[in-house]
């Protein structure tokens, strides 16, 4: 990728290579398919040139959801502001970017209730509430208290 960026640079081509190396950057640290790459680089490419060219008006980006439902995965959810893994997305975490879990819900195109947790820490959560059975609880202390 080197070579290609060098020779784009000395074509004057710089929102293409930069955005090329940021995407590099990116794969380094979370795997990425050939169409995440390509629709990144090209989001990023565009970005750059609106911003050099003084047009600091950016499009709206439409996010295909089934894309961002696969950010959670079955032991992490990838943040998709800035690519890092976790087992849950903090309300703390979306606060660097600047949004709330709702801002990001609906920028990422994901549903209102979808939990910004791992599939494996949602299973170990459900099982543990239906074990303790708080409903049951609740009845038992309610009949007391008449």
């Amino acid at each position: 990728m080197n070579n290609v960026t060098e020779q784009l640079g000395q074509g004057k081509n710089i929102p293409l290579v930069e955005a090329l190396n940021l995407a590099k950057a990116q794969a380094g640290v979370r795997v990425m398919t050939e169409d995440e790459i390509l629709a990144f680089v090209t989001r990023l490419s565009a970005g750059i040139q609106q911003i050099m060219d003084g047009n600091e008006e950016t499009e709206t980006v439409v996010v295909d959801p089934a894309e961002s439902r696969k950010s959670i995965r079955e032991s992490s959810v990838t943040c998709l502001e800035c690519g890092q893994s976790f087992k849950i997305l903090t309300k703390r975490h979306l606060a660097l970017h600047g949004l709330t879990p709702a801002e990001y819900r609906e920028k990422w195109g994901l549903k209102k209730g979808t939990p910004l947790t791992c599939k494996s820490l949602q299973r170990e959560r459900r099982k543990k509430m239906q074990e303790m059975q708080l409903w049951e609880r609740r009845k038992t202390v309610q009949g007391e208290a008449e």
